[in-house]
């Protein structure tokens, strides 16, 4: 991939799925079209990102196979992280955004508890935002723990 100048594009999204940039937990699930990783950022553990393989920027430019498989992964992506945590919700949320200028995008399916908004007194996207806020990232032993469970789970589902 490259801009229009021919300079490589730099997407972090791009480098951990190629194996570029170190991965904790490694892909747990992997479509024709779109790869389920745990998240690398200040977020609770459990918290999985649904990408496409391709880098994309925007939903409208997903090709037709792309959107076939996108509805029913984000369901299953949720349902493992439901089936794995003592979350109350489990927010599904598109970002793609990387210092004002669109990025890989990347679906956000992230477990929430009364704990988690008790702690950070917010909820919602102010939930998330709290958490960037904090710059805790979680325990990578326990990431790769929940990362071979989920895989294990979408195997199951199969």
């Amino acid at each position: 991939m490259t801009e229009p100048s021919g300079q490589p594009i730099s997407c972090l999204a791009c480098d951990l799925a190629s194996g570029r940039v170190p991965l904790p937990g490694g892909q747990i699930h992997r479509t024709q079209h779109w790869v389920v990783e745990h998240t690398v950022g200040p977020l609770n553990v459990g918290t999985l990102i649904v990408k496409p393989i391709r880098h994309v920027v925007h939903v409208a430019d997903l090709t037709p196979e792309e959107a076939s498989e996108l509805g029913p992964l984000l369901e299953e992506t949720a349902g493992v992280v439901s089936n794995l945590t003592a979350a109350d919700q489990v927010y599904v949320c598109l970002w793609s955004h990387a210092d004002r200028v669109p990025g890989h995008i990347h679906f956000v399916v992230q477990p929430v508890s009364t704990d988690d908004m008790d702690r950070f007194g917010a909820y919602g996207p102010a939930l998330q935002m709290a958490m960037f806020e904090a710059d805790e990232l979680p325990d990578e032993s326990e990431v790769m723990a929940f990362a071979r469970k989920a895989a294990g789970r979408f195997r199951d589902r199969s």
